[in-house]
C-alpha cells in the first residue's frame, strides 16, 4: 500500500514530466493525471523544524534509551518549551523508526488496589524504600531511595555497602535540614525501618512512620514505581566498577529526574515545575 504522502509525490512528478517534455500546461496537465493544481503547487511549510524535531528525537532515544514516544514529546513540550504539535511530532518519530514494537505479556486478572491518597502539600507524605545491584566484581551494594509524595521528587539516593538504620537516620536528618519536616514517611517493614532508633527519632521529630502491610508493596506504590525509573533509566544502563562511581551517577541522575525528566503521575511535568507551581 502506497502512502498518501508518496502518491502525491509521484503524481507531481509525472504532472512536471508532462509540462516539461510535452509542453502542456499545468492544468491540463494536472487534469490528466487527476490531482487538483493547489495539490500540485503545495509546498511543505516549516520544512527545515522538521529536520530540528528529528534531531532532537534521535539524542533523546540516544540518550535515554527507554523514553518512548510520550516521555520525548512531554520534555520537547514541557521542559524545552516547543509548541510543536504531537502528530506533528509522532510522525517524525515513525519516520526515524524510533517507535519500538513491545509484545504485551498475558497476566493474571485480580481485584484493583484502592488508590494511594494523593497529598495536597509539599513535606505531607515521604516514602522510603531500599534497592540492590551490585558491582563489577560481584561485590552487593544498596540504595537508600527517599521520595515527597506530593510532586514525586528524589529528595535523595545514598549509596552504600551497608545502609544500618543509624545511616538511614543521619540520612533523613540531612533532608530535613534544606527541606524541611515531613507528617508522614511510608516504609515498608524492613529491619532498618521497625527499629526502635528509628521509632524513637520519629517520635522525638514529631513525624509518623506509616507501615504498609506485608507481601503489599503496591501500598507503597509510589517509591517503587520511582525504583523502577532508578533501574530502567540509569542503574541497569552501566557496569561500575566502585561505589563512588555509583553515587556519582545517582546524584546526576537525581538532577536529571527531578528537572528534566517528564512524569506522567503529576500531568507531564517535571518535579521541580510542579514545585514552581505550588510556590507561584
Amino acid at each position: 500500500m502506497v502512502k498518501p504522502s508518496a502518491r502525491r509525490v509521484m503524481a507531481v512528478s509525472a504532472v512536471t514530466g508532462a509540462v516539461f517534455k510535452r509542453r502542456l500546461s499545468i492544468a491540463v496537465a494536472c487534469k490528466a493525471f487527476i490531482i487538483s493544481e493547489t495539490c500540485y503547487r503545495y509546498e511543505a511549510k516549516l520544512s527545515d523544524e522538521n529536520i530540528l524535531v528529528a534531531d532532537w528525537l534521535l539524542r533523546l532515544t540516544g540518550a535515554q534509551r527507554n523514553w518512548g514516544f510520550k516521555l520525548c514529546f512531554l520534555y520537547l513540550r514541557n521542559v524545552k518549551g516547543f509548541r510543536w504539535n504531537h502528530k506533528r511530532v509522532y510522525r517524525i518519530y515513525k519516520e526515524l523508526e524510533l517507535n519500538l514494537r513491545i509484545k504485551p505479556k498475558k497476566r493474571l486478572q485480580r481485584e484493583k488496589p484502592q488508590p494511594l491518597a494523593v497529598p495536597e502539600s509539599v513535606n505531607e507524605v515521604w516514602s522510603m524504600d531500599f534497592m540492590h545491584d551490585q558491582l563489577s566484581d560481584g561485590r552487593s551494594f544498596r540504595a537508600f531511595n527517599v521520595i515527597d509524595d506530593f510532586n514525586r521528587e528524589g529528595l535523595c539516593i545514598e549509596i552504600d555497602f551497608s545502609l544500618p538504620t543509624l545511616r538511614v537516620i543521619r540520612t533523613l536528618d540531612q533532608i530535613i535540614e534544606w527541606r524541611g519536616k515531613p507528617s508522614i514517611i511510608r516504609c515498608d517493614n524492613g529491619p532498618e525501618y521497625i527499629s526502635n532508633l528509628l521509632g524513637k527519632w520519629a517520635l522525638e521529630h514529631n513525624i509518623m512512620l506509616q507501615f504498609i502491610q506485608p507481601g503489599k508493596p503496591q501500598q507503597n506504590a509510589y517509591v517503587e514505581r520511582y525504583n523502577r525509573t532508578v533501574r530502567y533509566d540509569w542503574l541497569s544502563q552501566y557496569i561500575f566498577k566502585t561505589i563512588e562511581e555509583v553515587q556519582i551517577a545517582a546524584t546526576r541522575w537525581l538532577w536529571t529526574y527531578n528537572n528534566e525528566r517528564p512524569n506522567m503521575g503529576i500531568g507531564g511535568i517535571t518535579p521541580m515545575q510542579k514545585l514552581a507551581m505550588v510556590a507561584a
